[in-house]
């Protein structure tokens, strides 16, 4: 328990200072689609979805180093090997893999697709050195377009995983 404690403190503290010698490195793998529309039973992957899925966590991984908070480590050892999981349902490779990498968080996404009008991007940060789940963040979106994604993870970024005062007690 003082473990857990110990690491969600120095988590608050990185989200709140600038860069230093103790910043978290966090592996960021690339999205993941769940698709349960009709459509995506039917038709299976589309290839603007995919695309979309690698600029999500293109977007997340610049968001994460440009605010000085965390250091990116580089996930292309393991991209292949993380790419044929699904990072959600493992059992924690993803934990696994960002300790293989040296870093301190595992960060993962995914993206529910519901219909063309109706979705969902979710981020979780495990800590890879205990497998505990730090934090869940999701928004709700409209619109299967480029913009709509890049604004939910904007959205993600600016008043979850960067806000000042998230995590932190009320």
């Amino acid at each position: 328990m003082m473990r857990i404690l110990s690491f969600a403190i120095a988590l608050m503290l990185a989200f709140a200072t600038p860069v230093r010698a103790s910043t978290l490195k966090a592996a960021v793998f690339d999205f993941e689609l769940f698709d349960t529309s009709l459509e995506g039973e039917k038709n299976g992957p589309r290839a603007d979805e995919q695309g979309r899925l690698l600029r999500a966590g293109d977007q997340l991984r610049k968001g994460l180093a440009d605010s000085g908070k965390f250091l990116i480590v580089d996930i292309t050892p393991l991209k292949s090997e993380a790419q044929g999981s699904n990072l959600q349902a493992c059992g924690g490779c993803d934990v696994k893999f960002a300790k293989q990498l040296g870093a301190d968080l595992a960060i993962t996404g995914v993206v529910q697709k519901v219909s063309n009008l109706i979705l969902s991007m979710n981020v979780y940060v495990r800590d890879a050195h205990t497998g505990n789940l730090v934090a869940i963040m999701s928004v709700d979106f409209r619109g299967n377009t480029d913009e709509s994604w890049s604004r939910a993870m904007s959205y993600l970024l600016r008043n979850r995983l960067l806000a000042p005062n998230y995590g932190a007690p009320q």
